[in-house]
């Protein structure tokens, strides 16, 4: 079992609530605790919600920025295995809603079928999707650059984050974003992406043959460098042409930050349509 005790807690609070579980899935260079705010949205609208960390995430920022190693090496199955763990002791399916290599991950567990509903947000790039634009590229340069990858965590300058994140937002938000949220990350999931269309035992395939996975939202901030609206565009048109409904939103104006900044309740919304349409 990988499991901690905090998130094991919040699973039997969300079976013993009985209500539609909602799990949040976060990407690299954030912590679980950036979902908060949704996670009060969700939970006032009747849903019980729970978001795990990755492996061995440290508890805060502070101390996630104390010791950057301790994300070094984390790589996609690994982290979708212990995603699926919480899952597995739900008492029902829940909606599973993911960004960046969160959202990835999200799409990888309703290949499983472990989903009733998922919301993949700015996903980072399954096996399959040839999208690369420049942008892409610059945004994962720290980390594909990066020597010795899986032994070291990587923190983003202030200015890779500006480029990275917060390029649609004011340079007082996105720094005020940087201070708060930013943790290091491992590159290995980058280094998985980037290689995964010559690797016929990538990591990051997402099963987009099942018609059980269940319904499908993907959301594209239209100004993100880190995952441009093309690459969420190219998943969109592979994953939509299976029976399951498959939807693509694009939000205007919004870059890789999309999930915390000022217009944080405009993405969510879009996201709680979806589910409220299609889980109970």
């Amino acid at each position: 079992m990988t499991l901690t005790t905090t998130e094991l807690h919040e699973i039997t609070a969300a079976n013993a609530a009985g209500k539609t579980p909602v799990v949040f899935v976060h990407g690299l260079w954030l912590l679980s605790s950036s979902w908060r705010a949704w996670r009060d949205l969700f939970e006032e609208q009747g849903y019980a919600t729970l978001a795990p960390g990755w492996p061995d995430d440290p508890d805060t920022v502070d101390q996630a920025k104390a010791d950057p190693d301790a994300f070094a090496g984390k790589m996609v199955q690994q982290v979708t295995e212990h995603y699926a763990e919480a899952i597995d002791a739900l008492d029902q399916a829940p909606v599973v809603i993911g960004h960046s290599f969160g959202g990835l991950i999200a799409q990888k567990l309703a290949g499983e079928s472990k989903n009733a509903v998922t919301v993949a947000i700015a996903p980072a790039q399954f096996k399959g999707v040839t999208a690369l634009p420049p942008a892409a590229l610059k945004a994962a340069a720290p980390a594909l650059l990066r020597f010795n990858h899986t032994r070291h965590g990587v923190t983003l300058t202030w200015e890779q984050f500006a480029f990275g994140w917060s390029n649609a937002l004011s340079e007082a938000e996105g720094r005020a974003l940087y201070e708060e949220f930013h943790v290091p990350a491992s590159s290995a999931p980058i280094f998985q992406a980037a290689t995964a269309n010559f690797n016929p035992f990538a990591e990051t395939k997402v099963v987009t043959d099942n018609h059980d996975r269940g319904p499908l939202l993907l959301i594209a901030g239209a100004d993100d460098n880190t995952v441009p609206q093309a690459v969420v565009e190219n998943e969109y048109r592979i994953q939509q042409k299976k029976i399951a409904e498959t939807e693509l939103a694009i939000i205007p104006n919004r870059g890789h930050s999309l999930i915390i900044d000022s217009g944080w309740r405009e993405v969510a919304d879009t996201a709680l349509t979806f589910v409220r349409k299609h889980a109970s």
